[in-house]
């Protein structure tokens, strides 16, 4: 079934102001507005039912369980908040906080992680949510880079009950027995639980909830120290995870040495194979990791220096056109030719999160991001005079020196910077981190040699492409389809798009990577390998 044959519902109580700016595999999400109000903006969640329950594994038992759960949980600072829902015959609809601020992830270097002060400013609102939502009896089973969001002053958003569970209620706990989570990120016994066959006559073991998220927030902050994960999947097939198993979590593995000795004992608690002695929240709250004193977190637990704290990330981004593209295993069990392997034809190990075939959305659009430079033009912008209010614009002057202030453009200059002019007219942290994706780049070449650098190194990276780039939409130069494996062999998806971008009397391209599905640290990955190869290509202001 295609979405476009399937209208959005036409009587609800809000206005969409936006294509889409986030998609799952049955699922897009788009911003609104109350009917007669331009504010507050919210995220509205768009589920198609029936694709859901035919192609993404769930049930409509799960949908609606993904509403309750959401709305049960009520209101944290770090957790995206839950406003309504509504539905007709075809759609599922959820409106809920907006965050602003984007992917997390997206702005933390693949292979090299933040700060210390800047992950641990970033692991204990994690925990705040996590544990505030333990508190609820409710346990997220999903929690991974794709599900940690920013608000648009750079605080942490968890986002996606998709897989939650109520694992407390009225003093009575259960255990769950569904296979859910990403393999980098699930705990060892939840895939135990689902490997274990049980006879007809008894019952699974089944695995706590709360458990597997703590499991889970452990991968996490082991991520935002060193920019990859500890392992695939804690399974044997994995030589990183048998080795942290039988060292009792005293690991030779290159990036175990790269974290601080204080953080070590805290991953190894978070992370301990045997649930009766992992950590709770109380003994990590108690940890000298997690009591440190931080110059980037205030005593009640907010941001103290927003503006300092974004320059930090924004300088830590950083693309080196003299190395060789990087898989995100240093020793992978797989050659790179499975990368050009349908994932729909291959044997998962356990089911993933997500459906492997998405939505087929020949007339997909997203909405184009809001530029710095006013000069910027073009046909996915709002032409109606009420339409462009949406949009912020400012008055950075025109001409090609402009895009030296566009943030992205900072993790192609020779050594780490972030544009003066963004700092000294910076208010808040977006105006320095911006909420769209940085995994983008600006061309100068013509449109026909860039597709064929594109279609090049994409083939080099043993990435299925189409024989020419398909013309999608009229918005478009052109749009690549992306639909391979990462390194880590989990499912990665997204859209290549290529858009004119007119500067004062220049004309560039812009070629943006929009992820689908998958880690976002991986599809940064992704994003560097492929322009690393088209390094002629990328224009660079001054270069």
């Amino acid at each position: 079934m295609q979405s476009q044959l399937d209208p959005l519902p036409g009587d609800l109580p809000f206005r969409i102001i936006s294509k889409t700016i986030g998609r799952g595999a049955y699922a897009s999400i788009k911003k609104a507005i109350p009917p007669a109000a331009s504010n507050p903006v919210f995220a509205v969640k768009f589920i198609h039912k029936a694709y859901a329950v035919k192609h993404g594994r769930i049930s409509a038992k799960q949908i609606a369980m993904e509403v309750s759960l959401h709305s049960h949980v009520g209101q944290h600072p770090n957790i995206i908040e839950w406003f309504a829902t509504g539905e007709d015959p075809v759609w599922r609809w959820i409106a809920m906080e907006y965050a602003e601020g984007g992917d997390l992830f997206d702005k933390i270097e693949a292979d090299v992680g933040v700060s210390e002060d800047i992950a641990h400013f970033y692991f204990t609102q994690l925990i705040s949510g996590v544990s505030y939502m333990h508190s609820k009896g409710v346990g997220h089973r999903d929690i991974k880079p794709e599900n940690i969001l920013l608000s648009d002053t750079g605080n942490l958003k968890i986002a996606d009950f998709g897989l939650a569970t109520l694992f407390e209620h009225n003093g009575q706990t259960k255990l769950s027995t569904t296979m859910c989570g990403s393999p980098p990120y699930i705990a060892p016994e939840v895939i135990t639980c689902s490997k274990n066959p049980q006879n007809k006559n008894s019952k699974a073991p089944g695995y706590a909830a709360n458990l597997v998220d703590i499991w889970s927030c452990g991968v996490v902050l082991f991520v935002l120290l060193v920019g990859n994960t500890p392992w695939d999947e804690p399974t044997s097939s994995s030589w990183e995870f048998q080795e942290f198993s039988r060292t009792a979590g005293r690991s030779t593995d290159d990036l175990w040495q790269k974290l601080p000795a204080s953080v070590l004992s805290l991953l190894r608690g978070m992370l301990n194979v045997e649930t009766h002695n992992r950590y709770n929240f109380e003994r990590i709250k108690l940890h000298p990791w997690y009591t440190r004193k931080n110059p980037l977190l205030t005593q009640d637990g907010k941001m103290a220096d927003p503006l300092g704290m974004a320059a930090q990330m924004l300088e830590n981004l950083h693309i080196d056109f003299s190395q060789q593209p990087a898989a995100s295993q240093r020793n992978p069990r797989q050659s790179q030719d499975t990368m050009d392997l349908d994932s729909e034809d291959q044997n998962p190990r356990f089911a993933l999160t997500q459906p492997e075939a998405p939505i087929n959305d020949i007339m997909f659009d997203w909405e184009r991001p809001p530029r710095i430079n006013a000069g910027a033009f073009s046909s996915t912008q709002p032409t109606r005079a009420g339409d462009a209010s949406l949009h912020s614009r400012s008055t950075s002057p025109s001409g090609l020196s402009s895009l030296a202030d566009e943030p992205s453009m900072s993790q192609f200059a020779p050594a780490p910077t972030v544009p003066m002019s963004l700092t000294q007219h910076a208010q808040r942290f977006r105006d320095i981190v911006p909420s769209y994706s940085l995994t983008r780049f600006f061309s100068h070449l013509n449109a026909s040699h860039l597709l064929q650098m594109l279609s090049a190194a994409l083939h080099q990276l043993n990435v299925p492409t189409p024989p020419a780039p398909q013309m999608q939409s009229r918005n478009h130069a052109a749009w690549f389809k992306v639909k391979t494996v990462d390194g880590r062999q989990c499912g990665l998806m997204g859209d290549i798009i290529i858009d004119t971008y007119m500067t004062g009397e220049a004309e560039l391209l812009e070629v943006r990577f929009v992820k689908v599905k998958g880690d976002p640290l991986e599809w940064r990955r992704f994003f560097k390998n492929v322009v690393v190869l088209c390094k002629d290509g990328v224009y660079i202001p001054g270069g």
